[in-house]
């Protein structure tokens, strides 16, 4: 799938996969590719940028977790970004409705002779 495609849907994609639990970058990655069957592929220098301004603007809360030697940042949702979350899905399902429409019009009832 095209990356264009995914512009414009990141945030709601990024908070859809916190939705159920704290996740770091690589496993939100993982998370996007898996949910999509593997047709989203987002790269590192796509949602750290993004994760780092939905933490900023509130959306997002993040910590410091320790693996062995390694420590890695993970992210989760704020009650801001579960709200946030819930508007994207309802503009997500009318902007897809819309689009249906245009694309696969209900077939019109002819007239009767």
């Amino acid at each position: 799938m095209k990356t264009d495609a995914v512009r414009g849907h990141l945030d709601g994609l990024l908070l859809a996969v916190l939705e159920h639990g704290p996740l770091h970058g690589y496993a939100i990655i993982a998370a996007v590719q898996d949910r999509s069957g593997g047709a989203l592929e987002l790269r590192t220098g796509t949602i750290y940028p993004a994760l780092n301004r939905l933490e900023r603007i509130g959306l997002l809360a993040s910590s410091w977790e320790s693996v062995g030697e390694r420590r890695r940042r993970c992210y989760e949702l704020t009650d801001a970004g579960r709200r946030t979350l819930a508007a994207e899905r309802t503009a997500w399902s009318e902007f897809t409705a819309a689009i249906g429409a245009v694309l696969n019009p209900a077939p019109q009832p002819r007239p009767a002779t």
